[in-house]
């Protein structure tokens, strides 16, 4: 199953300068999701992050894991339209979080997440993400689903 922009918009609430996800390449109910975003100087936030060095902030490509986790949540539960413009993800909690590399303008950012527990409104992912198959940062998300 594969998203564009619109489909992406249509899930979860974030949006322009904070909607991180581009497309989903993959999706697989209930297992996993892929995803990307395209990393720009154009992006806001090398306006101070940094000045004549600019680094994809780290929070930033967390963030992008947890929208792409939030995508594959909403997903699995095969809701229907209206139910899902009355519920949101929280982000409750990151793990073992570690950054490997630092991403940079030009480059193609790849959210793999995967599910690694769901009970109840609770749903715990595996989060990686990479720059041409390279890991650049990791981390264990936990979020939940509630309504608005």
């Amino acid at each position: 199953m594969t998203m564009d922009i619109m489909e992406i918009q249509q899930i979860i609430p974030h949006r322009y300068p904070f909607l991180l996800l581009d497309r989903i390449t993959d999706l697989t109910k209930g297992e996993s999701v892929i995803g990307y975003k395209n990393v720009t100087i154009g992006d806001n936030v090398f306006q101070g992050h940094f000045p004549g060095h600019p680094i994809y902030p780290g929070v930033m490509i967390l963030e992008g894991m947890a929208q792409a986790g939030g995508i594959l949540a909403f997903k699995s539960m095969d809701m229907t339209e209206e139910e899902v413009a009355n519920k949101v993800v929280y982000f409750m909690s990151i793990d073992k979080a570690k950054f490997r590399s630092p991403v940079k303008p030009g480059d193609k950012l790849e959210y793999r997440v995967s599910m690694i527990k769901q009970k109840g409104a609770i749903w715990i992912f595996d989060g990686k993400a990479y720059v041409d198959d390279k890991l650049v940062a990791q981390a264990e998300l936990k979020a939940m689903i509630v309504d608005k």
